[in-house]
């Protein structure tokens, strides 16, 4: 458990760095309070620091235990690791995205790495502007809508009618990077549900399993005629 004198040396060191290193290239660095609470992107960032520059792997159900013990006893999956990166621009390198220096680090499905705090996300400045203005075009093209569910940016969210719909930028499959042609708006409540567990295509439907941990959550009957599904597949080839 990280102390509160942790916290904010941790968080002053982080923002030595951004300012020498990444606010020119417009990473975002997370305010580490709203209100008097701690906020979920900057504990989780300042987890992925610690040891800095020998950094070590996090796993997604660690830092949500950190996150249940700081801030929201209820959350169920912390998805702020992913966002910092692909969204946020900070180096953070994600396993279940499979990119090369991800493989090569030995990262798992719920793994992620801060690789260092001297360099952007690679690609970062060019994708993060043209997938903003993309999204903006492409929630217009949905009429404002979720593409799983239908709730409408800014009314009653269909799942969930005691919020207001809020749509985000939702990966069409997973394992690949957050860029014009792999997104969908989707509403907070479908995108914090979907976990990464799936493929989706351009009407929000699922065509196909994004991560392997959806097996665990199948019955041992289904698991049997995957195995043996792809037993048959595999021994052709």
């Amino acid at each position: 458990m990280l102390t509160p004198q942790e916290i904010e040396q941790s968080y002053a060191i982080i923002s030595k760095y951004y300012n020498q290193h990444l606010k020119e290239n417009d990473v975002r660095l997370p305010r580490l309070r709203n209100g008097n609470q701690y906020t979920k992107d900057a504990i989780v960032l300042i987890c992925l620091f610690q040891g800095y520059p020998k950094t070590r792997v996090w796993t997604k159900e660690e830092l949500t235990q950190i996150i249940r013990e700081l801030i929201d006893p209820n959350v169920n999956d912390v998805q702020q690791a992913r966002h910092l990166g692909h969204q946020k621009g900070w180096y953070i390198l994600s396993g279940t995205r499979k990119d090369n220096e991800a493989i090569d680090a030995g990262l798992k499905a719920g793994d992620y790495w801060l690789k260092t705090l001297e360099e952007p996300y690679p690609g970062y400045n060019a994708s993060r502007r043209t997938v903003t203005e993309d999204f903006d075009e492409l929630k217009a093209a949905y009429e404002y809508r979720c593409a799983c569910c239908g709730s409408k940016e800014g009314e009653k969210n269909f799942r969930n009618p005691s919020k207001i719909t809020r749509l985000q930028m939702g990966h069409m499959d997973p394992s690949k990077e957050l860029s014009p042609g792999n997104i969908i708006p989707q509403c907070d409540e479908c995108n914090r549900a979907d976990r990464d567990w799936w493929v989706f295509d351009a009407n929000g439907r699922v065509v196909g399993i994004g991560s392997e941990t959806v097996i665990d959550r199948c019955s041992d009957e289904i698991k049997r005629r995957i195995y043996e599904r792809l037993k048959k597949q595999y021994e052709k080839n």
